[in-house]
């Protein structure tokens, strides 16, 4: 008995039709709620290696005291492993955030022009800045808004262009 959900088709790896190809296809790429959860995860993934590697780094790490100086070497790295830690995963929740806002509102964007172009991560970029500027005021919202925008439009026209 054939417990494969997927009936195998000669010439199509894994036997997927191309019916449920376009199926999984617009799921991952027209889903905005798939889209925040995915930029959320995948941007707290790269946060955390961002923040180790940054935290690796820098020298702002525990002071090295007296106290310190005295622990065994173990104990000392036990320290700094701990401080490395919590410095990546406050760099991974950052990230996640910033990823998923940018990414849904990115989709929201779409949908709503029905255009796939530079402007929607213009728009995503400013949006996205502007609100993670927005305890700081309108200024800092506006600034927030352009320089987010002027990132996402270079990273856009350089990814639209590099082929």
């Amino acid at each position: 008995m054939n417990m494969n959900p997927m009936p195998q088709q000669p010439g199509q790896p894994g036997g997927a039709t191309p019916d449920q190809l376009a199926f999984f296809n617009s799921i991952f790429r027209e889903n905005c709620p798939f889209k925040f959860v995915f930029g959320g995860v995948t941007g707290f993934a790269l946060g955390g290696v961002f923040g180790v590697v940054m935290s690796s780094f820098e020298f702002s790490g525990p002071q090295l005291t007296p106290q310190l100086q005295e622990l065994s070497t173990r104990e000392q790295m036990r320290i700094m492993l701990k401080d490395m830690g919590n410095r990546s995963y406050s760099s991974a929740k950052n990230f996640a955030v910033v990823a998923a806002i940018f990414s849904s509102s990115e989709c929201f964007i779409e949908g709503y022009r029905a255009k796939n172009d530079i402007y929607n991560g213009a728009a995503a970029g400013c949006f996205t800045g502007g609100v993670l500027a927005a305890k700081g005021g309108v200024k800092a919202s506006a600034f927030g808004c352009a320089g987010f925008a002027a990132f996402s439009t270079a990273i856009d026209y350089w990814m639209r262009h590099s082929e």
